[in-house]
């Protein structure tokens, strides 16, 4: 969606028939991890510019609740609600963070970060947008293209990155991405403009740099995938042809209904399912952040993960021509996920009976923006979580698997992501990625791109890889862990020579703790409390079980292997740091090197018997086929966590057989 772009659609859908949506309950109190309030995001703004006299040329780039310390949140001590908020002053080309008690109503700490950029706000991405199609050059390049309607262009925004001194990170620079509408609601990337390339400077306002590196004719075909517009119902849209035909007529009506509620309840941001409880929260730059992920066993509280969020979505492109190479894209450092969740109470995204939780976040001026049922909470059937039929007997018993859900959904220009956590009846949690939407596009000429698929006559969609970096703040049954790298590898000696067993390795210090998946080993890392032994005398356990994955195909030299290091290995493992939140560091946006994880391990801190965080970093390759044009169908990538001589037993012995509830 390019900026000031409305997101309806031709024909809105009835939502009523598919969903069930209600609010949360309002929280009878706030708890000390709970998101800022409106009021709270207003009261922050109105401390700083009363302590500072903030001007019209500073940016609130975000602003987000100040966590209190670890220590005090288990102590159970109350302590005061601060806000943490970045801010950008387009005079001084300087980034502020500042931390104010909303408390006790004053600035605590404020602090120039010199030589950083922050993610962007929305209202950077309007202007930058108006500045460039009002630029001579800029329209000049596009009328020997043949476009003359600046009404027809759309713009994409995307960072600098740094591929040379032309990013200098003094300057704050956004990169503009072209296409062509052929009608209000057309697919704009049918249509790319290839060749050229700029950079706008948002603190000045003014296009610092444009390129024309060759006209390419701009592909004509459509690649429509709104129904009104593939089936002809929407007039105005020159040589459109339907290319589907008529949408299907023989799906019957699938419902799923819960006529006595859900099971779970919410009270503010706690959520409460089954043997679960945990609280739901977000930030602008991470957008879903998960605290205090515990079970309940037996009546005891046991505590299995401190604070779980998504710290970088990296995206490079493997194109090397000039308009598709500057693809590079680190969607939470740049420019913080928030912002571009999608409100889902207008869509189906959820079946069931549904609980919504808005989001609050800040705009430019650092007034409260309250975004609608942004997170979604429902239960699935899974199927089974276990099932035996004793033949001798002709007896079977069998028990229905159910999931807990907790997502949201966001859009970063042409991609769609879905982040799915899920909670189980057996004890696990799975965190899941939906990618989908539409597939970057470029044009081309003559012989097939080398480096891309084509998806129509002129058009292709070029090579790119997504890199996705879970932060997991593991506290499992209390803070003092170890984690062990586990393979199942052939013990030698046997004499049927058909052993093997599970060997496991103590990450014993972060230099150590820099690992890569090895499916042939059935390769898994378990985090073990070793003063808390289970009934067999093993320290309890929760492991991380990989999903597919991949490395980045960047070769030395690139941006990714000077900027995302953190890729290039699927697992770190460090000691707690509040200050180490993200995987790409602080401020990667035109940042030329790394001072993420990469960094962070150097220290090479002990990570045997304390408090550890995992840095699981997952990936997919994307080369796109023709069936990923107009619109992509969903692809999954995550990872499970799952209890390892956690519990006694099977957690989920004690279900009901299918048919009795309780």
């Amino acid at each position: 969606m390019t900026a000031g772009e409305s997101a309806a659609q031709p024909a809105p859908r009835d939502e009523t028939k598919c969903c069930h949506g209600q609010p949360g309950e309002a929280p009878a109190t706030v708890r000390p991890l709970a998101p800022l309030t409106a009021e709270e995001i207003a009261a922050t703004s109105a401390i700083l510019k009363g302590a500072k006299g903030l001007g019209a040329m500073v940016r609130f780039i975000s602003v987000e609740l100040h966590e209190p310390a670890k220590r005090s949140v288990l102590d159970g001590v109350p302590a005061g609600r601060e806000a943490f908020v970045v801010l950008r002053d387009r005079d001084s080309r300087t980034t502020v963070e500042a931390v104010v008690s909303i408390s006790r109503g004053e600035l605590v700490s404020w602090r120039e970060v010199p030589h950083a950029q922050p993610g962007f706000s929305r209202d950077e991405f309007d202007e930058c947008d108006t500045v460039l199609r009002a630029d001579p050059d800029f329209q000049e390049a596009l009328r020997r293209r043949g476009v003359t309607d600046m009404e027809s262009v759309a713009i994409d925004l995307w960072a600098a990155g740094h591929t040379g001194p032309a990013e200098d990170p003094a300057r704050r620079l956004m990169r503009p991405q072209i296409y062509v509408r052929q009608g209000k609601f057309d697919n704009r990337y049918a249509h790319p403009v290839e060749g050229l390339t700029v950079l706008v400077d948002i603190d000045r306002m003014e296009v610092a740099e444009l390129v024309d590196h060759g006209v390419v004719p701009i592909p004509p075909r459509h690649g429509n995938y709104i129904p009104e517009l593939v089936t002809g119902e929407i007039d105005g849209y020159p040589d459109n042809v339907p290319a589907f035909g008529a949408t299907r007529t023989d799906l019957r009506p699938l419902e799923i209904t819960q006529p006595d509620g859900p099971s779970f309840t919410v009270d503010g941001h706690e959520l409460r399912w089954q043997r679960w409880r945990l609280n739901v929260g977000y930030t602008m730059r991470e957008g879903l952040v998960l605290h205090q992920i515990s079970y309940d066993d037996g009546g005891r509280e046991r505590p299995i993960v401190y604070r779980a969020s998504m710290s970088e979505l990296y995206v490079p492109y493997g194109d090397p021509n000039p308009s598709q190479r500057v693809k590079n894209a680190f969607d939470i450092g740049e420019g913080g996920i928030g912002p571009w969740l999608n409100s889902l109470a207008l869509g189906c995204d959820c079946l069931g009976e549904i609980r919504y939780l808005d989001v609050v976040m800040c705009d430019d001026d650092g007034d409260p923006v309250t975004l609608p049922n942004a997170i979604c909470i429902h239960e699935e059937d899974d199927n089974l979580v276990w099932k035996h039929t004793d033949g001798n007997l002709g007896h079977a018993e069998t028990r229905r698997q159910r999931r807990l859900v907790v997502s949201c959904w966001a859009t970063a220009n042409n991609y769609d992501y879905g982040f799915f956590w899920y909670f189980y009846l057996d004890g696990t949690i799975e965190f899941e990625v939906k990618l989908t939407g539409i597939v970057s596009t470029g044009a081309y000429e003559g012989e097939d791109p080398v480096y891309g698929t084509v998806v129509a006559p002129g058009l292709y969609a070029p090579n790119h890889q997504h890199f996705f970096n879970m932060r997991l703040d593991m506290s499992v049954d209390g803070e003092h862990n170890s984690v062990y790298e586990v393979d199942t590898v052939a013990m030698p000696g046997a004499e049927q020579h058909n052993a093997f067993a599970a060997q496991g390795k103590l990450l014993a210090r972060e230099s150590e703790a820099q690992r890569l998946v090895d499916p042939l080993a059935g390769r898994n890392w378990t985090v073990v409390n070793p003063s808390v032994r289970h009934h067999t005398g093993r320290p309890v356990g929760y492991q991380l079980m990989p999903g597919t994955n991949v490395l980045p195909l960047a070769q030395a030299g690139s941006q990714t292997s000077r900027r995302a290091g953190f890729a290039y290995r699927h697992l770190w493992v460090t000691a707690y740091d509040p200050a180490q939140r993200y995987a790409s560091g602080e401020y990667p946006n035109q940042r030329p090197g790394d001072d993420g994880l990469a960094e962070y391990a150097k220290a090479d801190r002990p990570l045997v018997d304390t408090d550890v965080v995992l840095w699981y970093t997952f990936g997919t390759n994307h080369v796109p086929r023709p069936e990923d044009w107009p619109v992509m169908p969903v692809s999954k990538v995550g990872f499970h966590l799952k209890p390892v001589a956690f519990f006694a037993a099977n957690p989920a012995l004690d279900l009901p057989r299918p048919g009795h509830h309780g």
